[in-house]
């Protein structure tokens, strides 16, 4: 059955303007999307001209055959997407482009058609919607895979930049644009509920997107992540100023849904291996000290970073509190006191006793240990035998 326009072949109608249709039709999508309108002219007057003509073609000859495009007919399709996935061409603006494209030749093409025309009209608009089928599909699966393969590179490029930069590899980096500066960021993750449910490595990957996302924000350039759901090192570009690091452990944190502790240092893209190697440290100090979420230098935990350095006086300070060991509660007592700031009332509160209980103990332990929580001259020894406590526990 050849499909007709007052008494014309459509086919011929077609063929008759191809060129000179996707002339125009270029002409409307450089008018009508952004995207197109910022392509260079030779590449509209030539790649995408070019593929306007062909898709004219295979619609032409969809109307003298009554067939749907051959895989081989829709090649041409695919290369011209893949392309586009490279140049950036964000894909709704290429399926904008092919839509607006089938609409303008359906208006001109059924412009003068009369009510004999009907039947090879609906016909037709079948037609062209089949085609349009096939069309999708083949430049959304090629725009993919391009875009996969692209993204692959990519992370594969970023992987080997963050190896370089934590191995110290200054060979591998050369060639590589780095930022004058890296906020070297150790990152400690809670687990989030949905982890525990039978969706967890989905959860997971998407606690972690989520994370890394937070902190993209406080960066022009993409961040550096070797990051599981656990935590590990994100390495954050910076241009100008430092971010809070409050505000960007507590983004982090809303983002993902979950309790953050971070450790930071700033440092020059020769210095990360060593700033990597004392954020993990800074990192695990808060998380032995049991200090709540949030953002963390060296400079916040000072007295507790010196005590896990490997030392005699370490098992020594430790020591000075083993008189209270048959004893948990006044050690529980004295724990409390220091870390409610030598308030009683608020001891008592916490452990769900009588202030003069908390008294008593306190008074047990000046017998015990000979050290007086109330004298400021055994403060400072106190706070430190409690730290090298929980580096060294005892029985």
């Amino acid at each position: 059955m050849v499909l007709t326009l007052a008494g014309c072949p459509m086919h011929e109608l077609l063929d008759r303007q191809t060129a000179k249709l996707a002339r125009r039709l270029v002409r409307c999508f450089a008018e009508q999307l952004p995207v197109y309108r910022r392509l260079p002219k030779e590449e509209l007057d030539g790649d995408i001209t070019a593929i306007t003509e062909h898709n004219l073609r295979l619609i032409s000859r969809a109307f003298r055959e009554g067939r749907p495009p051959t895989r081989a007919d829709l090649l041409p399709l695919r290369e011209s997407a893949a392309r586009r996935a490279q140049e950036g061409v964000p894909l709704e603006a290429l399926l904008a482009a092919y839509h607006l494209g089938a609409r303008l030749v359906c208006e001109r093409l059924f412009a003068r058609a009369g009510p004999d025309d009907l039947a090879d009209v609906l016909e037709a608009g079948r037609i062209v919607l089949l085609y349009m089928e096939a069309a999708t599909l083949a430049v959304c699966s090629a725009y993919l895979e391009e875009r996969e393969s692209l993204l692959s590179q990519e992370q594969h490029a970023m992987h080997a930049t963050v190896a370089a930069l934590l191995g110290g590899d200054r060979a591998a980096l050369a060639g590589v644009r780095l930022p004058p500066r890296y906020l070297v960021l150790a990152v400690a993750a809670g687990r989030h509920p949905d982890e525990d449910g039978p969706g967890a490595p989905v959860a997971g990957r998407r606690k972690l997107h989520r994370l890394r996302t937070a902190l993209q924000r406080f960066a022009a350039e993409p961040v550096l992540p070797a990051l599981d759901t656990a935590g590990g090192l994100v390495l954050v570009p910076l241009q100008g100023e430092e971010p809070g690091l409050a505000e960007l452990a507590e983004a982090a944190a809303r983002s993902a849904g979950v309790p953050v502790w971070l450790a930071a240092e700033c440092a020059p893209p020769q210095d990360v291996p060593a700033a990597a190697r004392l954020v993990e440290e800074v990192l695990e100090v808060v998380r032995v000290f049991e200090q709540p979420p949030g953002g963390y230098r060296l400079a916040d935990v000072l007295l507790e970073y010196q005590l896990t350095r490997s030392s005699q006086a370490t098992a020594l300070l430790a020591g000075l509190l083993d008189p209270l060991l048959d004893n948990p509660d006044l050690l529980r007592t004295l724990t409390a006191y220091l870390d409610t700031g030598l308030d009683r009332r608020r001891t008592a509160e916490l452990l769900h006793v009588h202030p003069n209980t908390v008294d008593y103990r306190l008074r047990r332990v000046v017998v015990l240990t000979g050290l007086d929580p109330m004298d400021p001259a055994h403060l400072q020894r106190i706070g430190a035998a409690l730290a090298a406590r929980r580096l060294t526990p005892r029985q």
